[in-house]
């Protein structure tokens, strides 16, 4: 029997878990849909997904690792058809800005008739504390293959905003949102508004992009991780996103959270303490 319950496929990432708090202080009936989960999901095994969407009236998904990799469309129109035989009345998909797979995965999500909303995001704040970069934050250098193109750092907690009022307000259906912070920056500023959160003396150092692939390999990242990020920073890190959008303002009508507050905060947790 169809149910007012809301599934998150990709409960345990950066915004996931976010989400499904706000949600559970609201009182809705909420659950995270992934490898570990109770009723487990895995994009790489599809005998998994009805099991994880049955029940369920609509779901938040945040495709892994990257709706730019080639299999992604093909997978999101899989996963939309046996979400419309579940009886799913509406999917929040997580995009990435200026990448084409991830407008393919978009069309493709769209054309099975279900009520969609598309919230486009880059590069995440969270980043630099939660992912990828929070090490060589930690040992005071940050080495990145990004030079001088700027970027509008997204909150991750804007976007968990984002994806609830999605969740919870039916007019923000078949509507597509791009959330960006409200400035856009360097790696090298960011690095620098991180320093002067912590008191602490940060370097930022540009390098070619063999040597950074030659570090995350030594580290013992898989090559397909290695591949994606050096699409990442080789291909859609070149301007593409630059522009600051009113996505976040439009659907929650407030301001995006900016950079530097994120850095505050952060510091304040005493995470990047050395």
């Amino acid at each position: 029997m169809q149910t007012s319950e809301i599934v998150l496929v990709g409960g345990s990432g950066k915004t996931g878990g976010r989400i499904i708090k706000r949600l559970e202080e609201r009182g809705l009936t909420v659950r995270a849909a992934s490898r570990s989960s109770a009723r487990p999901f895995d994009w790489e095994d599809r005998s998994t997904w009805r099991g994880a969407l049955d029940g369920a009236s609509s779901a938040y998904v945040a495709f892994q690792p990257d709706l730019s990799v080639a299999w992604a469309a093909e997978a999101i129109e899989a996963l939309a058809r046996v979400a419309v035989e579940c009886g799913l009345e509406h999917i929040v998909l997580l995009s990435g800005r200026g990448e084409e797979g991830a407008q393919r995965s978009e069309a493709a999500l769209k054309a099975s008739g279900m009520n969609t909303t598309i919230l486009r995001a880059s590069w995440f704040c969270q980043n630099f504390s939660e992912g990828a970069f929070l090490e060589q934050i930690l040992s005071g250098r940050l080495q990145l293959p990004a030079g001088e193109i700027s970027e509008p750092f997204i909150d991750a907690d804007d976007i968990a905003d984002a994806a609830v009022a999605a969740l919870t307000d039916p007019r923000h259906r078949n509507k597509t949102y791009e959330l960006t912070g409200p400035r856009a920056l360097t790696f090298r500023q960011a690095v620098a508004e991180i320093a002067q959160a912590t008191g602490r003396a940060i370097e930022y150092e540009q390098v070619s992009m063999a040597d950074f692939s030659g570090g995350l390999a030594d580290a013992g990242l898989p090559r397909g991780l290695i591949e994606l990020l050096e699409e990442l920073f080789g291909q859609v890190l070149d301007g593409r996103n630059s522009n600051v959008m009113g996505g976040v303002a439009e659907i929650l009508g407030r301001p995006a959270t900016d950079f530097s507050e994120y850095a505050r905060r952060t510091a304040a947790t005493g995470l990047w303490s050395a």
